[in-house]
C-alpha cells in the first residue's frame, strides 16, 4: 500500500499556481499526486494511499445518463467526520428559499437599486450575502433565489456548504479566491463560477472589499443552451469553461467549522481537518468558472434588435421545452449595424421576470442612474425598456447612423419563467431608487396623423371622409352616412354645409 507524505504534500500544494482543466460537462480526472486515483473501479477496499472514497450525486442515481451528475473524492478524512449540526448563531435572517407572504411580497413596480456600499464592519462572503427576490421552495426542490453580496473579510477557518442549490456567483468588484473540494478557482469580475449544491467551498478576498451578485437555483443545473439554427458553433464555447485540477490541505485543523444552508437556515458542525483533502476526484459533478470575454455573441446584420436570448450563457430548463427556470443572459462589447433600426432594447413586456445587474461600464438602454453593482427588477408583465435619453440621443441620430460598437460595458440578466416576490429589506433598503420611474415620464409623443401630418395632441379640422352625423339627427344618426350620400366629385364645401346644418 503506498503512503501518503501528508507534510510535504500539503506545503507543495500551497505553493502551487491555480491551474484547471477546460471543458463543459465532460467527465474529468485529476490527481494532486501520481496515481492516487483507484484504476478500473470506483471503490476498491482500499484506496491508493489510504484515502477514502465518497461519491457526491447532484442527480438521482436513475436520472437518463445524459443528464446524471455525480464525482467520486478520494479523501484523507472523509466528510462524515464531524459533530452533530446546530443552529447558527448569530443566524442570518436575510437569507430566503421559502417564498411566501411571511418573508417576501408582490411588486409590479420597475424596481432599481444603487451599488450597495461594502461594510464598515468585518463581514465575510456568509454574512455579506443576503436574497434579494425569488421564487418557489428549496424544499419543493423548485425555484430560485437572487442574492447579493458585499464583504470584506475572507472567511477564516471555515467553508460554506449549500445544500439548497446551485449557487451561479458573478463577482463585480474585487477578486474571489475560492478553495473548492476538487481544488481552487481564481475568479474575477468579468468572470462568473458555478458552485454546485452540496460542494464545500471557503472565499477569499485578494483585493480586499468585493461585492457582486448570485443566482441560485433549486431542483436543477445549469446547461449549454442549444444553438438551432445557429448551428455547432457560438455564444459560450464548452472549451472556455475551466474546472479545477486537485489540490489539498493535509494539516490538523482543530475547532474548522462547517456553514451548511439548509432550507435557507444557516447550521454549523465542527471538525478537527480541512474539508479540502481531497487529493483525487473524477466525475462530471464539479464547480466551474468562464470567462465572459470569450463570449461568441450573434446579433442583427440587416434590420432590427433581436431578442437578447441570443446572448445565453448558461440556462437551467424546465420540464416545458424552451421554458428556463433561470436564464443567464449577457450584454457583451458588440457591434450594432443594423439599418433604418431602433438599435437599443425595444420596449417590452414580457411573460418571464427580469433581473439585470452592471458589471462595468454603462448599459445601452440606461444613459443615467443604472451604475455598475446596481441591479433592477422588471416583473413579469411590467413595462420597461430604453429611458428618455437613451430614445431621444437614438432618434436624433436617425438612419445615417454608421457601424457603432459598444465598448467597455458588461452586464447580465437573470430571467425567469417564475414570477419572484421581492423581500421587504430589499424594498426598504436606502439602496432603493425610488425615482427610477422618472427615466421614462420625460417620453413624449412623436405621433403624427398619417394624412394630415398633424400632432394627435393639437385640435386639427374634422377629417371630411369621416361619419359626421352628429346628436342633432337622432335618431337618424344611427344609421345616416353623409358621406355615403354625396356624389363623388363633389368637393368638401358640400360636406361642410352639412356639417353646419347638423
Amino acid at each position: 500500500m503506498e503512503s501518503l507524505r501528508l507534510s510535504s504534500s500539503s506545503d507543495k500544494n500551497k505553493n502551487d499556481e491555480v491551474e484547471y482543466e477546460s471543458g463543459f460537462g465532460n467527465s474529468f480526472e485529476s490527481e494532486a499526486i501520481p496515481n492516487s486515483l483507484p484504476r478500473g473501479q470506483n471503490s476498491p477496499l482500499i484506496c491508493p494511499y489510504a484515502l477514502y472514497a465518497e461519491q457526491i450525486s447532484g442527480t438521482s442515481f436513475t436520472s437518463p445518463r445524459k443528464l446524471n451528475q455525480r464525482s467520486w473524492l478520494y479523501r484523507i478524512k472523509p466528510s462524515v467526520t464531524h459533530e452533530p449540526f446546530k443552529p447558527r448563531l448569530p443566524a442570518n435572517e436575510r437569507l430566503v428559499s421559502e417564498f411566501d407572504k411571511t418573508n417576501s411580497c408582490t411588486n409590479p413596480t420597475q424596481l432599481r437599486w444603487r451599488p450597495v456600499e461594502i461594510p464598515h464592519t468585518p463581514t465575510d462572503f456568509i454574512d455579506g450575502l443576503y436574497t434579494v427576490c425569488g421564487a418557489g421552495s428549496s424544499f419543493l426542490r423548485h425555484g430560485f433565489a437572487i442574492h447579493m453580496y458585499a464583504a470584506n473579510k475572507s472567511m477564516d477557518d471555515c467553508a460554506f456548504c449549500n445544500a439548497d442549490g446551485d449557487f451561479l456567483i458573478v463577482p463585480q468588484k474585487g477578486r474571489l479566491s475560492i478553495k473548492t473540494e476538487c481544488g481552487r478557482l481564481e475568479v474575477r469580475p468579468g468572470e462568473i463560477v458555478v458552485l454546485p449544491q452540496g460542494f464545500r467551498f471557503a472565499v477569499s478576498l485578494p483585493d480586499g472589499p468585493s461585492r457582486g451578485y448570485v443566482a441560485e437555483i433549486f431542483g436543477a443545473h445549469f446547461q449549454l443552451p442549444d444553438l438551432g439554427p445557429l448551428g455547432a458553433n457560438g455564444l459560450a464555447a464548452p472549451r472556455d469553461f475551466l474546472v479545477p485540477k486537485a489540490w489539498f490541505e493535509s494539516d490538523s485543523r482543530p475547532g474548522f467549522t462547517i456553514v451548511q444552508k439548509f432550507g435557507g437556515e444557516l447550521f454549523t458542525a465542527r471538525q478537527d481537518f480541512s474539508p479540502f483533502n481531497v487529493v483525487a476526484w473524477h466525475g462530471n459533478y464539479v464547480p466551474y468558472k468562464y470567462d465572459l470575454s470569450k463570449f461568441c455573441p450573434y446579433n442583427t446584420v440587416l434590420i432590427d434588435h433581436g431578442d437578447p436570448s441570443i446572448n445565453t450563457v448558461l440556462t437551467a430548463p424546465t420540464d416545458k421545452p424552451g421554458v428556463a427556470l433561470l436564464d443567464f443572459v449577457i450584454f457583451p462589447p458588440r457591434w450594432l449595424v443594423a439599418e433604418h433600426t431602433f438599435r437599443p432594447p425595444y420596449y417590452h413586456r414580457n411573460c418571464m421576470s427580469e433581473f439585470m445587474g452592471l458589471i462595468y461600464g454603462e448599459y445601452e438602454a440606461k444613459a443615467d442612474g443604472f451604475l455598475p453593482g446596481g441591479a433592477s427588477l422588471h416583473n413579469c408583465m411590467t413595462p420597461h425598456g430604453p429611458d428618455t435619453k437613451t430614445y431621444e440621443a437614438t432618434i436624433a441620430r436617425g438612419n445615417e447612423a454608421g457601424p457603432h460598437k459598444l465598448t467597455d460595458t458588461m452586464s447580465f440578466m437573470f430571467e425567469s419563467c417564475l414570477i419572484p416576490r421581492v423581500c421587504q429589506w430589499a424594498l426598504e433598503s436606502p439602496a432603493v431608487d425610488h425615482d427610477y420611474y422618472r427615466c421614462w415620464i420625460g417620453l413624449q409623443s412623436h405621433f403624427r396623423s398619417q394624412e394630415t401630418g398633424s400632432e394627435s395632441n393639437q385640435s386639427s379640422q374634422p377629417d371630411t371622409t369621416q361619419v359626421i352625423a352628429r346628436s342633432n339627427f337622432a335618431p337618424w344618426d344611427k344609421w345616416l352616412n353623409v358621406e355615403a350620400m354625396v356624389p363623388k366629385g363633389l368637393n368638401a364645401s358640400f360636406l361642410g354645409v352639412v356639417a353646419w346644418l347638423s
